[in-house]
């Protein structure tokens, strides 16, 4: 699995690199799956969180590896409901949204 960078937002570019997506697949499957909806910046760009890259990451094993059509792929996003229970069926994602959790953490006591 790509090691994904410790950051709290990405560009779609960004996200394109690390997953092995095209930007226009990545546009594409924000029409297609709900779960996946990237904010926008004041610059009108894409702003991606870490738990956006991981289920973009679950989508294309989802439709690449797996083999599921779209509609498939959509109702087992759905199935499955946010990225905790998406993170239990991979050891990888779980760890990486646990690391997520730490810094969120670290961030919070700082601020406090």
């Amino acid at each position: 699995m790509t090691k994904i960078p410790n950051k709290f937002f990405f560009r779609i570019g960004e996200v394109s690199k690390l997953t092995g997506v095209e930007p226009h697949v990545l546009r594409y499957w924000e029409t297609e799956f709900k779960a996946l909806r990237p904010k926008k910046n004041k610059a009108g760009q894409r702003v991606y969180k870490k738990k956006d890259v991981l289920l973009v990451l679950k989508i294309k094993e989802l439709l690449y590896d797996e083999k599921y059509t779209i509609a498939g792929a959509q109702r087992r996003i759905e199935a499955e409901g946010d990225a905790s229970e998406i993170a239990g069926a991979n050891p990888q994602i779980k760890e990486t949204l646990q690391e997520v959790k730490a810094e969120l953490k670290e961030v919070l006591e700082i601020l406090s």
